[in-house]
């Protein structure tokens, strides 16, 4: 009866209480974690399921009622499923990665030898953050501009599109390049597992004594990481699936999977990578973007571009961008110091906005999943011919607002945490309080923005 009351309290001091060495494997701990994992079939059913499921959203979303009130693929694909991946950036990192069906085809082929097996490429892996971003640029305008929450067959072509990319990425390149450098999904999921309170890493003290590097090169006809990595190679949640497949390749017993405080990684790296510089900026505007597309007034916006949504929501979405770009490059200004002569050149605003940036994701994920849950059940009967209707439910929008704006709240206290413990530690004595004081009022003046695009 101990046990479990001493594991849930060593977790809660880990999750509320910064340090950054506390540290619990969830393999030494849970062992069915690591069984899992080590059953290969396991993954093999979750992925073929996924693969399945996939299969069946496309061949509804394209051939089924295009009628939005008609088709459960909207709600499944834009409710269940996007609100499902962001709830676990917070707990599980890059764990969907791991499961994502977007590679399944793309395996099938490579495990038939069609593949051209080639290396990807120096101008693939310098312009990848770029590219990514671009990708999830489209993946986002045409998402607004489109209306594709009420048009099916758009969001089965777009899924569609992304199967496609990462199939011609497979049947070009070795593993899943798509899924290490160009996917969308993965550069904004690679972000925001920065976040996570759980990682992907192994025991370095093991790793010393290798000489084999199983867990990236494969052996005994067990293929490597996927991604090119191998275990001994993570220091980050960013580029690691957690597909766990060097979990029984390893003969040292290194990999694990570690609960730790969420804002741990934000304080190491300091906004370091790439990646992160630009998707987090870009993905604060276009919540904003979207956030204001969808409250009455947009139309007065939409008028002054003679009510064209596309051009309004070009010119907000370009606008958000700009404006958080500055606002990252004022705020690491503000630290007094943006580069190292060991650790390089980084950002720390990126990771103080970090918090909000995908809580503001969350909402606008959930807002959707909150409102049109009710309908769901009586949806699925329209299309299949049952009287559902009966079943219908709706919550109060009020109580909607009230957790959508809490949420956010919450993560705008995060960012000021983040703040509190860079003050406090790697910029003590560096950061001027003027300066401390100014940052949390940026902070403030972002939270202020994100709530009056959502409400009024």
């Amino acid at each position: 009866m101990n046990k479990p009351f001493n594991t849930f309290k060593k977790i809660s001091k880990i999750l509320f209480r910064y340090d950054e060495d506390a540290r619990l494997n969830l393999f030494e701990t849970f062992p069915f974690i690591k069984r899992f994992f080590l059953n290969r079939k396991n993954l093999l059913y979750v992925r073929s399921f996924g693969d399945i499921v996939f299969t069946i959203l496309i061949i509804i979303g394209i051939f089924g009622p295009q009628d939005a009130d008609k088709n459960v693929v909207l709600f499944i694909s834009w409710g269940i499923w996007w609100t499902s991946i962001v709830l676990s950036w917070f707990f599980a990192g890059r764990l969907w990665c791991g499961f994502c069906p977007f590679p399944g085809l793309g395996r099938i082929f490579q495990h038939f030898g069609l593949t051209l097996n080639l290396d990807v490429p120096p101008f693939f892996r310098k312009y990848c953050a770029y590219i990514s971003v671009f990708l999830l640029a489209l993946i986002i305008y045409v998402e607004a501009v489109t209306d594709m929450k009420t048009w099916p067959a758009g969001t089965a072509y777009l899924l569609l599109s992304i199967l496609l990319g990462a199939t011609a990425s497979a049947i070009l390149f070795k593993g899943q390049a798509w899924c290490r450098h160009m996917c969308p999904m993965g550069k904004i999921i690679g972000s925001a597992s920065t976040l996570s309170i759980s990682e992907f890493r192994p025991d370095r003290t093991k790793c010393k004594t290798c000489r084999t590097f199983s867990c990236k090169k494969g052996k005994d006809g067990i293929p490597g990481c996927p991604v090119y990595l191998g275990a001994y190679n993570v220091r980050n949640n960013l580029d690691c699936l957690v597909c766990g497949r060097c979990v029984g390749l390893c003969e040292s017993d290194s990999p694990q999977i570690n609960i730790r405080n969420p804002f741990v990684e934000l304080i190491i790296n300091k906004g370091r990578h790439l990646t992160c510089a630009f998707i987090i900026p870009f993905l604060m505007g276009s919540q904003i973007a979207r956030f204001v597309q969808h409250q009455d007034w947009y139309r007065k916006v939409e008028a002054l571009f003679s009510g064209s949504n596309l051009i309004a929501f070009s010119v907000l979405l370009a606008l958000g961008f700009a404006i958080f770009i500055i606002l990252a490059r004022i705020g690491s200004k503000l630290f007094g110091l943006t580069e190292d002569e060991v650790f390089g050149r980084f950002s720390p605003m990126i990771p103080v906005i970090v918090p909000l940036a995908f809580t503001g994701e969350l909402v606008y994920r959930l807002e959707y999943f909150l409102t049109n849950i009710g309908d769901f059940v009586p949806t699925f009967g329209r299309q299949f011919g049952f009287a559902l209707d009966n079943l219908f439910f709706s919550i109060d929008s009020k109580l909607i607002d009230f957790i959508c704006i809490a949420a956010l709240c919450i993560g705008g206290f995060a960012c000021s945490y983040v703040l509190y413990l860079f003050n406090s530690g790697d910029f003590q004595g560096i950061l001027k309080k003027k300066n401390y004081i100014s940052l949390h009022f940026i902070v403030f003046a972002i939270l202020s923005g994100y709530i009056i695009a959502f409400s009024f």
